[in-house]
């Protein structure tokens, strides 16, 4: 809990690193517990989305990469070149035939489009 509410960048990492190791046990429920009842409402955003991640199965993973690629309203071959990659490669990703890199999540997370604050 500390590490969540007090903690920097280095301790956030070590949990999200023990959470991506297994996200199932005893170590990814002390987190989410936390989580609960943790102050900071940014930290404790993009912690749980770590541990909503790391628990997706391989089909949610590529549903989600497709759905956001969706998101973003572009045609593909322009989704597919501000991704950096080729069209073909795209739609591997979409296919869960090859699984994106972390820089690709970064990438297509960048643009999604930004939610209207209610």
């Amino acid at each position: 809990m500390a590490a969540i509410d007090r903690g920097g960048l280095a301790e956030w990492r070590r949990v999200a690193r023990a959470v991506a190791a297994d996200p199932q046990v005893e170590v990814a429920l002390d987190p989410e517990q936390a989580l609960e009842i943790a102050e900071s409402s940014g930290v404790t955003a993009v912690l749980r989305r770590g541990l909503h991640q790391a628990r997706m199965t391989e089909k949610e993973r590529r549903m989600e990469f497709a759905r956001m690629v969706r998101r973003t309203g572009l045609a593909r071959a322009e989704a597919a070149r501000r991704l950096h990659t080729s069209r073909s490669r795209l739609s591997t990703y979409e296919t869960g035939a090859t699984t994106p890199s972390v820089v690709s999540w970064r990438r297509l997370r960048a643009r999604q489009p930004k939610r209207p604050l209610v």
